[in-house]
């Protein structure tokens, strides 16, 4: 049974998990904020990444990838190459200059869940590879620290030593 009062004050009442207490200071940052995070850590393999700051740059490629297919696809419907090859120029130059940041979000976010960052080769395994990667990026932080460094949450970050993981 819960206990649970609808009528008590519940500002640190996490519903998901009640078993921590809620840092309402670490969800005022908005998606524009994950993603400037991201690409301030460019090619920092280090550390540790949360779900939202993963999520978020994620969410704002595919944005990004959309927003450059509609004119790709307009002007090769009207057949005018020049544009559309122009346009696709734009697409390969993006997905250029994101693939650093891209595995450096995914090498960040495996740490957070307390694996190395070579668990993304798993990917390349047929079939399954692709879905246990995803219930990896998709699983909650470990609490406290682990040898990449404290939990961004915040939480049981308490008994933190920097000198001990080497």
């Amino acid at each position: 049974m819960s206990n649970f009062d609808p009528t008590a004050d519940n500002s640190n009442y996490r519903s998901r998990r009640n078993r921590e207490p809620f840092d309402s200071s670490s969800e005022q940052a908005g998606m524009m904020d994950y993603v400037k995070k991201v690409f301030n850590n460019y090619a920092n393999f280090s550390g540790r990444a949360r779900r939202s700051e993963y999520w978020y740059f994620q969410l704002f490629n595919f944005l990004v990838v959309i927003a450059l297919s509609i004119p790709l696809i307009a002007f090769a419907a009207a057949e005018a190459t020049a544009p559309a090859i122009i346009v696709y120029i734009l697409i390969v130059l993006y997905a250029l200059a994101t693939i650093i940041p891209s595995l450096a979000v995914v090498a960040r976010r495996l740490h957070d869940t307390g694996r190395s960052a070579w668990y993304y080769l798993i990917s390349f395994i047929p079939f399954v590879g692709g879905i246990i990667l995803l219930i990896f990026l998709v699983e909650d932080s470990k609490h406290g620290t682990n040898q990449w460094g404290p939990n961004p949450k915040s939480i049981g970050n308490q008994d933190f030593e920097p000198d001990a993981f080497g």
